[in-house]
């Protein structure tokens, strides 16, 4: 349940971001958010390259859906797929 609010937090998240793209916001904030998108996008894909750089050789590779859904949902989504995985830590 947790989970289901932090991705769906995720997507008003991305959704705020993105609006200032397409409908910019006054000046000031207009900045910031630029600055906080290129910032989420940063970080979601260093979390989804260190992940992969982690993984060991005789792991299952990651599908393309799922690295898009923990770059998009970030650390929710490996929450999710640690879990599935990992049912034991």
């Amino acid at each position: 349940m947790w989970l289901n609010l932090g991705r769906l937090l995720m997507i008003c998240v991305w959704a705020f971001l993105l609006l200032n793209l397409v409908h910019p916001f006054p000046t000031p904030l207009r900045y910031f958010v630029h600055v906080a998108l290129f910032f989420m996008v940063i970080m979601h894909g260093l979390q989804l390259v260190l992940l992969r750089a982690t993984q060991p050789k005789e792991a299952p590779k990651l599908s393309g859906v799922t690295q898009a859904k923990i770059f998009f949902f970030g650390v929710f989504e490996l929450l999710a797929w640690q879990k599935k995985h990992y049912p034991k830590m």
